[in-house]
């Protein structure tokens, strides 16, 4: 059993002990934390809170007890129903509300969920704000309210419909283009809430949907993380289909992955590169994506003058980054795409829409689109850790090891050499008990030695 809290969220598996996973205990804990916490931010207001889940199985159970703790906090909870994580941001915004929570394990596997936190701006807490409701949260003194000041309970579940037509709406969004186009794409929604929104999005573009796990009954078909060695049967259905493309997506929709017309992947690091060149030949202007990201970012961004920056992993610290750096567009490596005028979150729909405007402008096919990008290869490993790991001392000794080399070590330890077309970085992961250890070069080959070398050294 598991809790992890972190920027990402209370994240932990369901069922155990309280403190040990995330049980009813643990759920009223920290959202009557969040509660205080907010009641801090507005002192005297009523409070508005927004509440989503994803479909996964325990969503119901841990939203009963939620949305129960914030009226018993007295705040009024708008509950949007099963809602992606970037159609409930959005909904705080729409509502005007003071924060939101979105029940959610994201990539994790079905024995997970989570409180991921959102301020009044639909974006998640940065880590002075996390630390802070953390403290209320060890304190454990919230002032529940009395019966005559419980907060209301109102339900709304049109949201998805308004975050698909604020996309539709979304200026270089090109519907005529994509309808013209006629795309027949296979969508694997590992039978979460990206069942409803995904299909409902390229509908409304005009493309012939094939829906491949696509009921959101929180039963993932395979692994919900979009890897590789997960989508082999989306990868069938786009031949078998003679899709131009698949489409997949995690269980709470903020990380998109692409496979190509003859099954082969797209590769999750280029979706972000592909929806950044897409809107870079539109408008000039920096990136920013996470120190575990390809470099193929930063080279497209230079092709168009602009400037690249690495921020550390997680959401909020590049979108703190892109708000330094007055961004055009950012994300993360995992297929996380954000494009700040439409809002500060990942969104694989507002992804989607760009990267299919991008496809029937070039009027070309996704190998093609792929293989015109500068070519990487990132290998992807992770290490269990167990309560005997000392994180940093391991640490320490990379960066002993590779001394000569340039090192980074706001998040974790980043190690880029000489030619800094190979790189390696290492880090505790912010939402599993593992390190996480990606690498990257020229080639698969030169990527998969260097992560086994680096593996090999920790042990």
């Amino acid at each position: 059993m598991a809790l992890i809290k972190s920027i990402s969220g209370i994240r932990g598996t369901i069922g155990g002990q309280a403190g040990d996973a995330l049980t009813p205990v643990d759920l009223v804990k920290f959202t009557s934390a969040y509660a205080n916490w907010l009641s801090q931010q507005t002192p005297g207001g009523r409070l508005k809170v927004v509440v989503g889940r994803d479909a996964r199985i325990s969503g119901e159970m841990v939203q009963r007890i939620v949305c129960g703790t914030l009226m018993a906090c007295g705040v009024d909870v708008i509950y949007i129903g099963m809602a992606t994580t970037p159609t409930t941001e959005l909904a705080v915004v729409f509502e005007l509300a003071d924060g939101g929570i979105i029940l959610t394990a994201s990539h994790n596997p079905a024995q997970w969920n989570a409180l991921k936190l959102l301020n009044r701006r639909g974006e998640f807490l940065n880590a002075d704000d996390g630390q802070a409701l953390l403290q209320l949260a060890d304190r454990n003194d919230c002032d529940f309210a009395a019966a005559d000041r419980l907060g209301v309970l109102t339900e709304n579940t049109h949201y998805t419909t308004r975050h698909i037509e604020a996309v539709l709406r979304y200026p270089l969004v090109d519907v005529e283009a994509i309808y013209r186009a006629g795309f027949k794409m296979v969508v694997d929604a590992v039978n979460s809430v990206g069942g409803v929104a995904i299909p409902s999005l390229l509908v409304a573009l005009g493309v012939d949907v094939v829906p491949l796990f696509c009921e959101p009954t929180g039963r993932f078909a395979h692994n919900p993380e979009p890897l590789p060695a997960h989508l082999c049967d989306l990868s069938a259905k786009v031949v078998e289909e003679n899709a131009q493309a698949g489409i997949a997506v995690d269980p709470d929709v903020d990380r998109l992955a692409l496979v190509c017309e003859d099954g082969t992947m797209f590769g999750e690091e280029y979706t972000l590169v592909a929806v950044a060149d897409y809107i870079l030949s539109k408008r000039t202007g920096n990136t920013v994506s996470n120190l575990s990201s390809s470099r193929a970012l930063r080279d497209i961004t230079e092709q168009y003058g602009g400037q690249y920056f690495a921020s550390a992993v997680g959401e909020v610290n590049v979108v703190d980054e892109m708000k330094r750096v007055q961004a055009v567009v950012g994300g993360e490596g995992n297929g996380g795409v954000i494009v700040p005028d439409f809002h500060y979150g990942r969104d694989a729909l507002i992804g989607i829409a760009l990267f299919l405007s991008h496809l029937a402008h070039k009027q070309t096919t996704c190998t093609h689109l792929r293989d015109s990008y500068p070519r990487y290869f990132t290998s992807k490993n992770k290490v269990a850790l167990t309560p005997q790991t000392d994180l940093d001392a391991l640490l320490e000794r990379m960066k002993t090891i590779y001394a000569s080399q340039r090192i980074t070590d706001v998040d974790g330890v980043r190690i880029d050499f000489d030619n800094e077309r190979q790189w390696i970085h290492l880090r505790k992961s912010n939402t599993e008990p593992i390190i996480r250890i990606y690498a990257e070069a020229p080639t698969e080959a030169q990527a998969e030695a260097l992560a086994e070398r680096v593996v090999e050294l920790l042990r």
